[in-house]
Parts: structure tokens; sequence; C-alpha cells
């Protein structure tokens, strides 16, 4: 039997090195992985259209530890008998590093953390997500990996020749046998690969972790192709990120047969999550089909850092019409009251002349005649309000 297998997969003898006290776990190490990565790429697209350099690791900070609670949140809620209850440790349910992070959680916190984000530096959230959708569904493909080391959530029994093995692990990887029955085969993942080798079950299953794995690097490349193509705007990029993940998403899932506690019509809550989904990113598709790039002004926003606060200074004194007095200067021997304003301060600014005017390939009879003074002026017009941008807010002058 086992002559059939020659090219199956083999899953990893185990997924947690230790370094003296401390656990090096490859779950953590392919989540950490596909952060990093995510934020480069999406700075490096962001930029791309129009934003600020370094303006993702910026939102970042919001948007990284929203995820993780909400992916953990997700799945402790959805997976809520393996912490709560007789036998069973509450304080597991904090233990991320044994693996559980809903992606549907992930997601709605992570964006929640990242309309946060924006508001605070006062840019639009969907150029974000727009950018941000490749470099995401490229960061959970390298997940999955961890999903690989960690011997779980893999699918039903299979002869294909791609099966994935899956052996029994014990603690210290003591010689063992299959106690666990034939289709509840993952273990803690401090277990390593028993000696002998023991199969778990019927010992060969569909790896759904590379299924999805290569799904959504299919989907990264059609997000990419589909962006450069149509020019997209206004989140379109992220809700056909969304509808192409969650296709994938919803077959692959009926798959596996882990343990899914939580059920809707009969069906596994990831299976109706993806179809809800998919069902809402289309709607959003045909709603906005229409919408293209947004103004590269509108995604600098504000900088970052002490520059952040001069910047919103700078605005309260624009809007009120004072000045920033320099410290340096207010201060020193033969400095005037703080309230005298200078000439610059009182005089309108100089109007410049007709473009014409100044051009020397236009003769004289082709110019505009000189503006009539304003007392000129016929007393029934209008009063219009200043156009003095210098009295304006930045973000409208």
């Amino acid at each position: 039997m086992t002559s059939t297998f020659l090219a199956s997969i083999p899953s990893p003898p185990r997924g947690v090195w230790h370094l003296g006290p401390i656990a090096i776990r490859a779950y953590a190490i392919c989540i950490i992985v596909g952060i990093v990565l995510a934020v480069w790429w999406g700075n490096k697209r962001f930029v791309a259209r129009g934003g600020r350099p370094g303006r993702i690791t910026d939102l970042a900070v919001f948007m990284v530890p929203f995820g993780l609670i909400g992916g953990r949140l997700y799945h402790v809620i959805t997976d809520h008998e393996l912490y709560f209850g007789e036998g069973r440790n509450a304080w597991n349910a904090l233990a991320i590093w044994n693996g559980g992070l809903g992606i549907w959680g992930a997601v709605a916190f992570g964006a929640l953390g990242a309309w946060i984000g924006c508001r605070y530096y006062r840019i639009p959230l969907a150029p974000v997500a727009d950018a941000l959708a490749p470099p995401l569904i490229v960061a959970q493909a390298i997940g999955r990996l961890g999903n690989w080391f960690n011997q779980e959530l893999f699918g039903s029994p299979t002869t294909l020749p791609w099966a994935l093995e899956v052996y029994v692990r014990t603690p210290d990887g003591v010689a063992g046998s299959n106690i666990y029955g034939v289709t509840d085969c993952e273990f803690p993942t401090d277990y390593i690969k028993a000696s002998p080798e023991v199969l778990c079950g019927a010992g060969y299953y569909h790896p759904t972790f590379l299924y999805e794995l290569l799904w959504n690097l299919a989907i990264a490349a059609i997000l990419v192709w589909a962006d450069r193509r149509f020019r997209m705007g206004g989140g379109r990029v992220f809700a056909l990120y969304v509808a192409g993940y969650t296709l994938g998403r919803g077959w692959i899932e009926t798959l596996r047969i882990d343990p899914a506690r939580t059920h809707l019509f009969g069906l596994r809550i990831n299976v109706v999550t993806s179809i809800v989904l998919f069902l809402l990113a289309v709607a959003y598709l045909i709603w906005k089909r229409n919408v293209g790039r947004e103004d590269p002004a509108l995604l600098r926003g504000l900088p970052s850092g002490a520059a952040r606060k001069a910047a919103l200074l700078a605005e309260a004194n624009a809007a009120t019409g004072t000045a920033d007095p320099d410290p340096g200067e207010s201060g020193g021997a033969g400095a005037g009251p703080p309230d005298t304003a200078g000439p610059a301060d009182t005089a309108d600014p100089p109007v410049a002349a007709d473009a014409r005017d100044q051009d020397p390939q236009i003769g004289p009879s082709e110019r505009q005649p000189a503006a009539e003074p304003l007392e000129s002026v016929a007393p029934t017009m209008r009063d219009e309000p200043s156009e003095n941008v210098d009295h304006l807010p930045p973000d409208r002058a």
C-alpha cells in the first residue's frame, strides 16, 4: 500500500525548536514573515498610488495588534469548547503561539485598526485597502505553512500522489501508537513525530494547507494584473480580494476533517461566512464598477512623528489667521511686542500679472487690458468671499 505514495508530501517532524528556555515556533515565524512582507510590499504599492513613503508602516502600528486580537477572538468564539468547560484551561485561549487565528476576525479587526490609523493621518481608507490587498493574501499563503508545521487543518483521506503524510506525535518523540483515533490526529505543537514513526489514522490526507497556499498566490497575481489593467480604486481591489479568497476558501473548507464546532444550515461556519462575504464583495464590485484611482494629492495626509504635531499647529494657525511665533526670536533682545503685526501680516499678497502679459511671444495687440480699479465696479456687484489662500486650511489651499 505504501508504494502508492512515493510522491506524497511528508509532514515536518516538529513545529517547535527550543533555544534554552526560548521556544522558536514555526507557526509564529510564518505569521511574522507574512506581516513583514505585507508591510514592505504594501508600502511600495501605496507610494506608487501617491501616498507618503512609510505610511503603511505607520498604519501597521494600528492594524497588526487589532488583526491579531480579532483573529484570535474569532477562533476562540467559534471553537470555544477547546478552552471553556469541564477539564479545559481557559488561559489557553491566550496561547496564540499554539495556532488558532480566524482570518475573518483578523481582516475585520485589522480593517478597524486601519480605519483608526487613516483617521489619525487624515487619509482615505479605500486606497490603503487596495494597496494592501495583494500583500495581504500573500501573507495568508505564508501563514498556511505554519499549519503544515503544526500538522493541522488537513483534509479528508485520499490516495492522490500528492497526499499529505500525517504522523503520530508524542511528547519528546517517544515511541507511541495511534491512540488518537482515525480522524482526530492533531496534537499539541510541542509534540514531536513518534519514533518509530506511526501514521495517524489513514495516514494520507488532502494537503488543504497547500491548496489554499497555491490558490492565494494565484489570486494575488490576478489582483496585481487587474489593478494595473483597469486602474482600480475606491476599494475595488480589496473587494476583488475578498471575492477571490472566499471563492477558494469555500470549497477547500469542505475538504477539511478537523472538528467544526459551529454550524449554520448544516454547513461549517467558515463555509457560510465565505458564501456571505463572496456575495457582498461581488455586489460591491458591481456598485463601484466605474470608480477609478483616487487623486494622489488625497493620499498624502499628515506626516508622522513630530512633524504631524507641527502640521496640525500650522493648520490651526492658518485657520485662525494667527502666525506661529518663532521662539528663538520672540524672546531675544530688541524683539517687538508679541501683538504687533508687521506689514506681511496685514498687507494682501500682490496679485500676479496675467500670464499673457509676461509672455514675450505675444504682441501688445493681443495682451489683455488692465483690470479696472475696484472703485469703478458697479455697486450692484455681489460680494464674494476672499480668495486669499493664505487664510484657508492647507487641505483646501
